[in-house]
């Protein structure tokens, strides 16, 4: 460790940084073309023959003409993955647009028989309707 000075091991972490950063840069890039839906093939194509011959001019030429657009396509899918998300959850917990969950219908049915209103026979046969 000795012939290895911090100041080495300093720089070494820098670029080491650096390098990851940029490719985390150019697969931003990249995956960005792809989800371009104004862009044709032959644009995607001219992009990606730039982006992948000429990295590093490439993607500064793409983020400078094209950064703009770039952040509005992340924030679109960014509130379309938030919508799948939540009607999802809203899907699995049963409160998603209809009639409720099963454990609403439950708890309903079981008001219905402690009424009287329904016999023991009939709360199981729609118990296991509602269960199945």
């Amino acid at each position: 460790m000795d012939d290895y000075p911090l100041l080495n091991l300093f720089w070494t972490m820098l670029w080491f940084f650096l390098w990851v950063m940029w490719f985390f840069l150019l697969f931003k890039v990249i995956t960005d073309i792809f989800r371009d839906h104004s862009l044709h093939g032959w644009g995607k194509a001219g992009w990606l023959i730039l982006v992948l011959l000429v990295p590093f001019i490439g993607v500064f030429i793409y983020v400078v003409a094209r950064g703009r657009s770039m952040h509005e396509r992340d924030a679109k899918q960014i509130k379309e993955n938030e919508a799948a998300f939540r009607s999802y959850v809203q899907r699995a917990a049963g409160s998603g647009g209809g009639g409720g969950g099963s454990a609403d219908e439950l708890s309903k049915l079981s008001a219905l028989k402690d009424k009287g209103d329904i016999t023991q026979e009939e709360f199981d046969r729609a118990k296991a309707r509602i269960l199945a």
